[in-house]
């Protein structure tokens, strides 16, 4: 299906950025049981993880010029998104998401999209861990560009973790369990204190799980936005033994340039330069 993403705007403006950040409050660290994780986004206690990043060369960032890195050229992208809340008696809120763009030799854009978002009733007769004494706010004010990863903490035997990646491979979109092919899905528990939903669309993405403790957000601005193409990771967490975490992954796929193509380019650099000489 078609979607008007402006896609490899998006994708672009990402390729810098690698980043990941991570939080555990109170002394309590029992394991809290969360909804399994799709392969493509697999991950352990995210809160013992160490802070992971891949580096990049100056002689790659040199040559971001929007068009290729290198001698290859962007093609396409993959972009998973999974947010997912787990509360401690047994209710569970996760929206997830996939968007696969690739172009052909005609520069022509094909969009595939994939969303799925699930709530889960609770399961066993105790709290769920709420506080409504407890401040977690502010943080969706927040206006940066770039990445913004924010989590915002109030309780004790909370596991929270927002986590970005990007990276170059041919990697395929996932499949998602029950998910559709639709630009947008949500999904929430009988009362509404437990909702989930993910959106593509106007250039940008909105992940959102909201449940009686808290919220976890994840955007990426739409493209006319003053911060368009910014990523934004949130976790609000008022209460205790909650288990919450956003995930965003970007695998930006290349194509070899041909001898001929770099040939052309060359040519009509020279040219361009020609043009722009005095006299001329």
């Amino acid at each position: 299906m078609k979607l008007p993403l402006s896609p490899l705007s998006l994708a672009l403006c990402l390729t810098a950025c690698g980043v990941a950040s991570g939080v555990m409050a109170s002394e309590n660290t029992a394991a809290v049981a969360t909804p399994a994780t799709p392969g493509f986004l697999s991950t352990s206690a995210a809160a013992t993880h160490a802070v992971k990043w891949q580096a990049v060369g100056d002689d790659v960032l040199a040559d971001q010029t929007g068009k290729h890195a290198g001698g290859s050229m962007i093609s396409g992208f993959v972009l998973n998104l999974l947010s997912q809340w787990q509360l401690p008696d047994g209710a569970a809120a996760v929206a997830q998401g996939s968007l696969a763009v690739t172009t052909n030799g005609n520069e022509q854009m094909s969009t595939q999209v994939s969303t799925s978002a699930r709530v889960f009733d609770k399961k066993k007769d105790r709290s769920d861990g709420a506080n409504p004494n407890a401040i977690a706010t502010g943080g969706q004010n927040l206006s940066v560009n770039g990445v913004s990863q924010v989590t915002q903490v109030a309780g004790n035997g909370n596991v929270g973790s927002n986590s970005a990646t990007i990276d170059f491979s041919n990697a395929s979109i996932p499949s998602i369990p029950g998910s559709t092919n639709s630009p947008t899905a949500s999904a929430s528990n009988a009362s509404g204190s437990v909702k989930a939903g993910i959106a593509f669309g106007n250039g940008g993405v909105t992940v959102a799980l909201q449940t009686r403790a808290g919220l976890a957000t994840q955007s990426i601005a739409p493209n006319n936005t003053q911060q368009a193409g910014a990523i934004a990771q949130l976790l609000q967490i008022a209460g205790n033994n909650q288990a919450v975490a956003n995930q965003l992954q970007l695998h930006l796929q290349t194509q070899q340039l041909s001898g001929n193509l770099l040939r052309q380019l060359g040519v009509m650099q020279a040219m361009q330069n020609r043009g722009g000489m005095p006299g001329r």
